[in-house]
C-alpha cells in the first residue's frame, strides 16, 4: 500500500469518528495512527485529518507517556486518605471570590469528593504571584510571538510546542463543554453553601465542606 492509499484509509476512518472524539481522544488516536505507519506516519495522518504536525507529535509524546510507569497520567494520580483539597484561584472573572456560582460549584465539588475543599485567591492586581502564570504564561507568548493566532488548533499547538531548557513543557486541550452564560443563584440556593471563612482576609480564604447526607448517600 503506498502513501496515497494509507492517506486515504486514514482520512475515510477520521471521517467517521471525529465527531464522537473529544480534542484530546483526536490527538491521541491520530498518534497511535502515525505510529502504527511507521516512518512518514506523521505526514501522512496529517494530510488525512488536517491536524497539524504538531498535534500529532504532541500526541506521540503524550501516549509515550502514558506508558511509562514512572510519568502516570497527571489526571489519574490520587492521594490516598487525603480529606482536604487546596485551590489557589484569581481574584476576579468566573472564579471571583465574589461570584455565587462559583461557591454553589464548590460546594457540588466538596459533596462529590466528600473533601474539604480551602480556597485561597489572590489579591486584586497580584495574579503575577501565581506560580502557574510566572513559570508557563511567559514561554507562551514568547512562543507565539509574531505568530497570527488564526484558529483554535494553531493557539493549541503553540501552547503545546513550548520547550524551555530546564525541560518545562505545557499540555493543552480544548475544553468542548458548554457553559450557559447568565446563571443566576438564589439567597436560597447560596444559603446551602457550608462555607467557613478564615480569620486572615476572609473574603479571600474560606474552606467549603461536604454535606454529611450526600456523602453517605455518595458511599
Amino acid at each position: 500500500m503506498d502513501a496515497k492509499e494509507k492517506e486515504e484509509v486514514i482520512r475515510k476512518k477520521y471521517q467517521r469518528l471525529h465527531r464522537a472524539m473529544d480534542e484530546r481522544a483526536r490527538r491521541l488516536w491520530a498518534a497511535a495512527e502515525a505510529e502504527s505507519l511507521g516512518y512518514g506516519g506523521v505526514s501522512i495522518v496529517s494530510r488525512a485529518t488536517g491536524l497539524t504536525r504538531n498535534t500529532i507529535t504532541s500526541g506521540i509524546d503524550e501516549l509515550a507517556s502514558l506508558d511509562d510507569p514512572a510519568h502516570p497520567d497527571p489526571r489519574r494520580i490520587r492521594c490516598p486518605g487525603a480529606d482536604r483539597l487546596l485551590i489557589t484561584a484569581d481574584g476576579g472573572g468566573c472564579d471571583s471570590s465574589r461570584s455565587r456560582p462559583w461557591l454553589v460549584s464548590l460546594q457540588g465539588l466538596a459533596d462529590a469528593t466528600g473533601m474539604r475543599v480551602s480556597v485561597c485567591h489572590f489579591p486584586p492586581g497580584t495574579s503575577k504571584w501565581n506560580k502557574i502564570e510566572h513559570r508557563m504564561f511567559c514561554h507562551i507568548t514568547g512562543n507565539w510571538r509574531g505568530q497570527p493566532l488564526t484558529s483554535r488548533e494553531v493557539v493549541l499547538d503553540l501552547i503545546r510546542g513550548v520547550r524551555t531548557a530546564t525541560g518545562l513543557t505545557i499540555q493543552a486541550e480544548m475544553d468542548e463543554m458548554p457553559y450557559p452564560a447568565g446563571i443566576k443563584v438564589s439567597d436560597d440556593l447560596l444559603a446551602t453553601v457550608r462555607i467557613e471563612r478564615d480569620a486572615f482576609h476572609p473574603e479571600w480564604n474560606y474552606s467549603i465542606s461536604p454535606n454529611q447526607w450526600f456523602v453517605r448517600l455518595a458511599s
